[in-house]
Formats: C-alpha cells, sequence, structure tokens
C-alpha cells in the first residue's frame, strides 16, 4: 500500500469489501488518516495492519467491543496481558454458556423429531400439541432476531 491509500485500496490489500471498512469505521475500530481535497476517505500503511488486527480478532471469536477493548489495550504504554486474559475469561465463559444452550436445544430437537415421527403414523403432530398445550415460562420471551422488533 502507499502512503495514502483509498478505501477501496484498503480493503483489497486486507482482503475485505469495501462495505467492511465502512462497518468497522462506523464501530469505531478504524479511522481514516485523512481526508484529499475532494472530500474522500485517505489510509496510512498502519490502517491495513489494524484491520488484519480486527479480522483476526473476530476470527479468535471476540466481539465488536471486545475488539474495541484489545485495540484500546494494544495502543497504550504498558503490556496488557492481564486485561487481555480477562476478556479471553469472559469470553470464554459467555462461549461454554451458548454451547450449553446449543446443546440443549439440540437434544430437544432430536426428541421432538422422534415425537414427531412416531405421531405422524397415526395421522398427527404430537410436537404441535405440545406447543398448542404449553405454558409459557416465566420469564420467557417471544422469540425474534437480535436487534429487530416483533413486526420486523
Amino acid at each position: 500500500m502507499d502512503d495514502q491509500s483509498t478505501i477501496g485500496e484498503l480493503a483489497r490489500a486486507a482482503g475485505v469489501p469495501t462495505s467492511t471498512v465502512r462497518f468497522y469505521e462506523r464501530a469505531g475500530l478504524l479511522n481514516p488518516a485523512g481526508r484529499t481535497a475532494s472530500n474522500y476517505r485517505f489510509y496510512d500503511d498502519k490502517a491495513v495492519d489494524r484491520l488484519r488486527f480486527i479480522k483476526a480478532a473476530q476470527a479468535s471469536g471476540f466481539t465488536i467491543g471486545d475488539i474495541r477493548a484489545l485495540i484500546e489495550l494494544r495502543d497504550g504504554t504498558s503490556a496488557p496481558c492481564t486485561e487481555v486474559q480477562a476478556l479471553i475469561d469472559t469470553r470464554h465463559a459467555q462461549v461454554v454458556r451458548q454451547l450449553d444452550d446449543l446443546r440443549r436445544v439440540k437434544d430437544v430437537l432430536e426428541s421432538s423429531m422422534i415425537m414427531c415421527r412416531e405421531a405422524q403414523r397415526e395421522g398427527r403432530c404430537e410436537v404441535m400439541e405440545r406447543l398448542e398445550r404449553a405454558e409459557p415460562t416465566r420469564g420467557a420471551q417471544p422469540s425474534r432476531q437480535r436487534g429487530k422488533s416483533a413486526k420486523s
């Protein structure tokens, strides 16, 4: 990359679409070095390294918030090992909980499939009947995609 690269050149150098660069900018993880006279963003040589760091951190399971903290630690003056370990511990605990939840969902789906296949022989759907009879559990919320309303 040259001293001043466009968003397209940066994206190509890092192997990502330009929309990813813009997303990271909006998330506060990456900033252009400045603007040209015609108001286009330009990036310095450090931007591709930062972009690769962000991609590697995401691939390692870190969230955008985690990556923001990692970048702050990386750009700080002291060795951030203790803080990075705390981030890893927190993220690891979240992943373990998610895996436990997914295993429970997997078990329910597998048993539901067995139940459904057996009841199908009788011309009915046991799973639908059970869902219709089910009482909502305390604190249960309607299923929806993250960050979207029920109407979306």
